[in-house]
């Protein structure tokens, strides 16, 4: 399993756009739902900088996620342009793989 992370700094007049299309069940999400391999998408906005927000696909493989594309080039540069009307900057991080699962632990006593 592979992860796309990719970063986007936002017009502040477009957030609500942003994250419509881009957030859970949005645009985005929806033209690769039916996509053999993919599994989803995560939007997180950065506490400090409202504006700033990572994405992170999620794909079986590398492979697949390019097919996708191929086979859903119109919708994909449909979006493509409205992000670029809605963003000051926009970066492709890399592509990741999950090493192991994290673990989430419970505090003691509220601390």
């Amino acid at each position: 399993m592979i992860e796309i992370i990719s970063e986007f700094v936002i017009k502040e007049e477009a957030r609500g756009r942003f994250e419509l299309a881009y957030g859970p069940g949005g645009a985005w999400g929806q033209v690769f739902a039916r996509s053999p391999g993919f599994r989803g998408v995560t939007l997180l906005r950065d506490t400090q900088d409202r504006r700033r927000y990572l994405m992170i696909e999620v794909w079986d493989t590398e492979a697949q996620r390019e097919r996708a594309l191929a086979e859903r080039r119109a919708e994909y540069a449909s979006l493509s342009a409205a992000l670029a009307e809605w963003s000051e900057a926009r970066a492709e991080l890399g592509v990741f793989t999950i090493l192991a699962q994290a673990t989430v632990r419970p505090t003691r006593g509220g601390r």
